[in-house]
């Protein structure tokens, strides 16, 4: 699983999977629902305006509303996700805006001058401005059983504000399981999964995920290291926690699995001096706002320069939180498919 941006894996809490039971009694109190089911006149492809939503999201629970939701908020990723089938939000939360003003990585195509940003980084969440919005939906991902980028220190009075719906990308999912499940959500929510761009991009994601196959068959033996790197620490990440690396492992993608996982399972820490302890032709590099990048890498990291496969050019930026449409993961195949074509043996 991707380390947060502030904090390590071990500073994350573990929310029970029955947290948002219960929670549509307090969304009737703080008025979002009613209002929302009046907007745009029924005009929805989805389940009628007036009728009641319902969800069995990927923590078992089944996560209602009165009406089809339309004041929704969402983890960045996942609004981007909700952006790309047609379904807007109100409100985003996580990295989704940059130093300089620009759309972070993970905001995709999202316009993020119309949607309210309530926190940019791990552990803030501004819970009155969420207030503010009426929600009548929160959707973000989970990993391990929580709610990701949820704040502990506020995630009980978050949670009483509306229902809260989860998509697994963690342990349990693989991407396209995690794909489907968000193409469902986003159904739910009104999306035409029948809309041209929408089929294109699924055939397009379907035929990218037969260019790894290929890709493996052709070049076999390649070994990919996965990792993230940070101004103390270097993580190199197993592929059986997250649902990107275990699907591209299903294709036939060789990860070289690190032995001394920390806590969760996730990954290994390893001191920049012992950045070379795992031997790989390729590196997968974790492309987030948070982590170092490979010119910064290189000036400031001595034993990255000289790992085998940052020596032959094969350092391949990793998509480590993708954002679940066919749209953007056929391109994150196409990338990998060219990445292991075109490897050569150096470890």
């Amino acid at each position: 699983m991707p380390k947060s941006r502030t904090s390590p894996l071990t500073r994350r809490g573990f929310i029970a999977a029955g947290g948002a039971l219960g929670l549509v009694a307090a969304l009737a109190a703080c008025g979002g629902g009613d209002d929302s089911a009046k907007e745009d006149g029924g005009k929805d492809k989805g389940a009628a305006a007036s009728g009641p939503w319902t969800f069995k999201d990927d923590l078992g629970v089944d996560v209602s509303t009165k009406s089809k939701p339309k004041n929704i908020v969402a983890f960045t990723g996942t609004a981007a996700a909700l952006y790309d089938y047609g379904v807007p939000v109100k409100g985003v939360f996580g990295p989704t805006k940059t130093a300089d003003g620009k759309p972070d990585v993970q905001a995709g195509s999202l316009d993020i001058s119309k949607v309210e940003i309530l926190g940019n980084v791990y552990d803030q969440f501004n819970v009155e401005k969420y207030a503010a919005l009426r929600p009548d939906l929160l959707v973000t991902n989970t990993w391990d059983g929580s709610y990701w980028y949820v704040p502990e220190a506020s995630k009980d009075k978050i949670l009483k504000l509306a229902p809260t719906a989860a998509i697994s990308v963690g342990k349990d999912a693989t991407m396209d399981k995690a794909l489907a499940r968000t193409a469902d959500l986003a159904k739910s929510l009104g999306a035409d999964m029948e809309a041209k761009k929408t089929v294109d991009a699924k055939a397009r994601f379907e035929a990218a995920a037969e260019k790894v196959r290929q890709a493996t068959k052709a070049n076999p033996g390649i070994k990919v290291l996965a990792g993230s790197g940070y101004p103390e620490v270097f993580y190199a990440s197993t592929p059986k926690t997250s649902a990107d690396l275990s699907y591209f492992q299903q294709l036939g993608v060789e990860f070289v699995v690190p032995d001394k996982l920390d806590e969760g399972d996730f990954f290994e820490s390893l001191s920049w001096e012992n950045a070379g302890k795992y031997k790989a032709d390729v590196i997968f590099l974790d492309n987030r706002s948070s982590a170092l990048q490979p010119e910064t890498l290189s000036k400031e990291k001595p034993t990255w320069a000289e790992l085998p496969a940052v020596k032959a050019g094969q350092v391949t930026p990793r998509v480590t939180e993708p954002i679940y449409s066919y749209d953007k993961c056929a391109q994150i195949l196409e990338d990998l498919a060219k990445s292991i074509q075109g490897a050569k043996k150096v470890s």
